[in-house]
């Protein structure tokens, strides 16, 4: 099983890259709306109808997928031989800054959830601040990949 996914490296590392990006993006939007729906929009009328569908539907429809394919991919690639070594320390750091990411995806989805119910939410600079998570995360990441320190 894992030869055949050997045959496909260069398709599965392409997809795995795109799904990352697009999960980062998505990681780094969600709490700049999150700073405009409380600071801006309050938690009822047209408006904050209009935000918890835009929140929902970037957390749903984009988010979420990639972050499955993001996992699926990088899963598959950590399955070919030679390709990580368990014995170096990357490894581990990179996994524990997935393992990070995909916990502010989830704490993400909560807040969401408490737009969408009415409260209570955070105030937009805790919000901005939670925005930076995403970008430590990300730095961690690829300096535990390209560094492999």
């Amino acid at each position: 099983m894992t030869d055949l996914f050997a045959g496909f490296y260069p398709w599965i590392k392409a997809f795995h890259i795109m799904s990352v990006i697009s999960w980062m993006a998505a990681l780094f939007y969600l709490p700049r709306l999150y700073v405009y729906h409380s600071e801006q929009v309050g938690l009822s009328g047209d408006t904050h109808i209009l935000f918890t569908t835009m929140e929902y539907k970037l957390l749903k429809v984009i988010m979420t997928p990639a972050m499955m394919a993001t996992w699926i991919f990088g899963l598959s690639l950590a399955l070919i031989p030679g390709v990580v070594d368990w014995s170096a320390v990357w490894p581990w750091t990179k996994l524990l800054g997935i393992l990070a990411m995909t916990g502010f995806h989830g704490w993400l989805d909560g807040q969401r959830k408490a737009f969408e119910g009415g409260g209570p939410v955070k105030t937009g600079r805790h919000y901005r601040l939670m925005n930076e998570v995403p970008t430590l995360l990300m730095v961690l990441i690829v300096l535990s990949v390209v560094v492999k320190f």
